[in-house]
């Protein structure tokens, strides 16, 4: 059996079933890649050099590769980098955000925590924000400091069954007051913090007192003339996913198929086949079916990615 399978298969044969009879929009399509990186320099402790080789070979070595590609608007790939709040160390920030100024990308908010208070995580939130903000990364918007969220083991809002690695309830209200406009962890199968609701841009609700809040939601859709804010009458939290589905050419035992999720590492590169099955789960706000988002993950050793090569490899696929 696939782990976990039981969470999300539902949501996926209703999302088919419903595909079947989805009318093809018209005119061109759009399609949006969002790269979430979860860049650890420090993953596995190695020695402080061997941490700044890791973000050395991106400063090196991403103007080059992403120098040889463009998108239909002429803009050159921009990497997203998700970095651990716990792990700050001033001169990889320094290094990765002369990197963003010169075009080739992002910083974002990451954070890894376990047996927290709502008290302890806004400290290590607006901390982090206040760090980060020294390198002039981080966005802003009416004067205040914005930033995109990943979660240190998949377990946004406390979403383990065990309560391990984050331990507070009300995590997206926390996440909202501190200025994120996005979560970007999903998908997170086949672990148990897998939400139901899969393939989709939508507002979760939080509600304080249980975990998991953003098992489900309400989708975002288009309204025109009304500017990008939180409004809480819709929900506490965007939550943009990527996609999870079946995939049965890769499979693992003789009548189960492999689970596809965006995950992509060194030894899982980015193919043609791999490209269709995420733009296939026709991510999109409702109201924009020719707008498709496509968020990939790389989880396993970032610096794998440049080191050995697949980053240009990805590039060139997508």
């Amino acid at each position: 059996m696939i782990r976990n399978v039981h969470i999300w298969l539902p949501s996926y044969i209703a999302r088919a079933i419903k595909g079947l009879f989805r009318l093809s929009p018209h005119g061109p399509i759009h399609i949006i890649f969002c790269l979430v990186d979860h860049f650890e320099p420090k993953w596995n402790r190695p020695p402080y050099e061997v941490q700044r080789r890791r973000v050395d070979v991106w400063v090196e070595g991403y103007p080059k590769i992403a120098g040889k590609h463009s998108d239909s608007n002429g803009y050159h790939p921009r990497h997203t980098w998700f970095y651990p709040i716990e792990e700050y160390e001033p001169e990889f920030l320094d290094k990765l955000s002369k990197l963003c100024k010169d075009g080739y990308g992002e910083i974002e908010i990451h954070l890894h925590h376990d047996n927290d208070t709502p008290e302890g995580l806004k400290g290590k939130l607006e901390e982090g924000k206040r760090l980060f903000s020294e390198h002039g990364v981080l966005g802003r918007y009416e004067n205040k400091v914005v930033y995109a969220f990943i979660h240190g083991n998949w377990a946004l809002d406390n979403s383990r069954k065990d309560g391990r690695w984050c331990g507070v309830n009300n995590e997206l209200q926390i996440l909202r007051e501190t200025g994120c406009y996005a979560d970007f962890t999903l998908p997170s199968a086949p672990s148990d913090t897998q939400t139901r609701k899969i393939n989709s841009i939508y507002y979760a609700v939080d509600d304080p007192l249980k975990p998991k809040s953003h098992n489900t939601g309400i989708d975002v859709r288009v309204r025109r003339g009304i500017k990008p804010s939180i409004d809480p009458l819709i929900g506490d939290l965007m939550i943009i996913q990527g996609p999870l589905c079946l995939d049965w050419r890769a499979r693992k035992k003789r009548f189960l198929p492999g689970i596809e999720n965006g995950s992509i590492s060194s030894d899982r590169p980015v193919t043609p086949r791999r490209v269709d099955l995420w733009v296939r789960q026709h991510i999109h706000v409702k109201g924009r079916p020719d707008w498709i988002f496509v968020v990939f993950v790389n989880r396993k050793g970032a610096h794998l990615t440049i080191e050995k090569g697949p980053t240009s490899g990805t590039l060139s696929e997508l």
